[in-house]
């Protein structure tokens, strides 16, 4: 799963990991609003990583949560679903609106009889340092955002973005750089 090669989501030991991921995002996004300390702590233990000073609002939903990185100083709004089938890092100093989705799963296209019969796959997602996605922003699986890019609101990122670079549109293009 986590090198992109077909996987069935139904797999016992996938499944308790989401159960285990699950039970962990519903106490975080049972904690109170002044509980600042028990949501870090609660995070630390479920992320991969989880840099210093960094915050997410709940609601948060995601898969494993074992396979999300966050950097330092960043910041992720309200309803963020990052479905980390496969390995989602985020760089320093990145704001994540609300309601954005980063999405790793895939899947088959062509090959019906395999989407029939479950199979799926993942693509990593990668998010650079100061990358800004505004409100509602999709990133589709196998996707690199270049550090200091800014993705306007309710955008589908369905490709890679460049360093520096405004993008907004479903789906996303580049419309000018930055600076």
């Amino acid at each position: 799963m986590l090198h992109g090669a077909l996987y069935r989501p139904d797999d016992p030991d996938l499944v308790a990991g989401r159960r285990a991921c699950q039970r962990a995002v519903a106490a975080f996004n049972a904690t109170a609003p002044d509980d600042e300390d028990a949501r870090r702590e609660l995070l630390g233990e479920l992320l991969g990583s989880f840099g210093a000073n960094s915050e997410i609002l709940p609601r948060f939903s995601c898969d494993y949560g074992i396979y999300i990185s966050i950097g330092a100083d960043c910041f992720v709004n309200y309803d963020a679903v990052f479905l980390d089938c496969a390995p989602i890092t985020i760089g320093n100093h990145v704001s994540i609106g609300p309601r954005a989705q980063l999405l790793t799963a895939l899947h088959p296209i062509d090959d019906i009889d395999a989407r029939r019969a479950g199979w799926e796959s993942a693509a990593p997602i990668t998010l650079g340092d100061n990358v800004w996605l505004a409100a509602g922003v999709i990133v589709c699986p196998g996707v690199t955002i270049g550090a200091d890019t800014v993705v306007g609101a309710g955008s589908v990122v369905t490709r890679d973005l460049p360093a520096g670079v405004l993008a907004a549109g479903n789906p996303c293009r580049i419309l000018r750089p930055i600076g």
